[in-house]
């Protein structure tokens, strides 16, 4: 357990607060709240770039009972703006583990909080919805954190995947591999990455704002649009670029937030879901095959159903959610495009949505 026993608040919008201790370094930190349901994973989750500027609710019990490891991360560092736990579980009992979560929390400067009920807080956030939030181990002084929380920008229309991306461009792969893929980093996830590779490809990870003509001197055979943070409506420079890719005719394979630019980009309009899906136990149907596939999933905004559905001349849905109906999956009619909302690389399955990076080879091969 948490032996520091500092106090900790939590403040939402709406007014709702919940006391609790002090996690990982003292301070005061924003964001917009969300939830994740998986039961281990827990610094995958940390380092994921698509949390940046969201304060974390973890739904399980005990948060840091095997430690930190720094090949664990999905990038360099935490990406989330805060915790909210349980149990702040400091003791760890894996050998492989680098360190405790307190200094691994205090090395990379996070502000969380223990010790609160993480089942109230996530029944409030099913029934009110996503919203902003602000925890603070420094003072308990309700109208200044309500000050401080009131000039939080809201995360519909937020633009933050240039924010987390790469400053300048980077080499993942053998470079002799037979395949050449151009990757715009929205706010990749290294298992991605990882992935592409061990299937013979040789990766070149570009800026998000990089245009399309430096990604084409690159002659790659294909073209990823990745993971990210924010509101993909507010990512005009993106949904250009990958327009103009469409236009290239060859294979583009988009996750997540690159599903949501790939609908953009053929004017299907996305929206900001009432809390999101972020976990590792979502079902997903593959309406091509029948198949269901239990999925990672992690995002607060999605494309609209409707909207793809008054449009089955030039889309093709290939996934469904089978607990809300949402769109998971779709193709581009006469085009060698396709995307996920959820994260094939993860391994709740463990393995069960793998075959999508074969299916992303297989269209370069063609």
């Amino acid at each position: 357990m948490n032996d520091n026993k500092q106090q900790a608040v939590l403040l939402l919008e709406d007014g709702s607060v919940f006391y609790g201790k002090a996690a990982g370094k003292i301070g005061t930190t924003v964001g917009e709240i969300c939830f994740n349901t998986g039961m281990t994973g827990y610094q995958e989750i940390f380092t994921d770039p698509s949390y940046f500027g969201q304060l974390l609710v973890a739904t399980n019990a005990h948060i840091g009972n095997y430690g930190t490891k720094d090949s664990d991360t999905e990038s360099k560092g935490i990406k989330i703006a805060g915790l909210i736990c349980k149990n702040f579980t400091n003791a760890y009992s894996r050998k492989q583990a680098d360190a405790a979560i307190q200094d691994y929390f205090e090395d990379e400067k996070l502000v969380g909080i223990s010790s609160v009920d993480t089942r109230a807080i996530v029944r409030h956030i099913r029934s009110k919805g996503a919203m902003n939030a602000i925890i603070s181990s420094e003072t308990d002084n309700l109208d200044q954190l309500k000050a401080k929380l009131s000039k939080v920008p809201s995360m519909d229309g937020l633009e933050l995947a240039s924010k987390v991306s790469t400053k300048e461009p980077y080499f993942v792969g053998n470079e002799n591999a037979p395949l050449k893929v151009a990757v715009l980093d929205y706010g990749v996830k290294n298992n991605i990455l990882d992935c592409m590779a061990e299937r013979g490809c040789y990766l070149k990870v570009f800026p998000a704002k990089t245009p399309l003509t430096e990604l084409k001197k690159w002659n790659p055979d294909g073209y990823f649009l990745s993971n990210g943070p924010g509101d993909p409506a507010a990512m005009d420079y993106a949904i250009k670029t990958v327009k103009k890719i469409l236009e290239e005719d060859k294979p583009l394979f988009g996750i997540c937030l690159g599903h949501q630019l790939l609908a953009l980009a053929v004017d299907l309009p996305t929206y900001k879901m009432h809390h999101g899906h972020r976990g590792i136990n979502h079902p997903v149907k593959n309406v091509v095959t029948g198949y269901c596939e239990i999925t990672s999933q992690n995002h607060g905004f999605g494309v609209s159903a409707e909207a793809i559905r008054a449009n089955e001349d030039k889309i093709e849905i290939t996934h469904i959610n089978l607990n809300d109906g949402t769109i998971e999956g779709i193709k581009i009619k006469g085009k060698k495009a396709f995307s996920v909302q959820y994260h094939p690389e993860a391994s709740p399955g463990p393995h069960d949505a793998r075959y999508l990076f074969n299916e992303f080879i297989k269209l370069m091969n063609s």
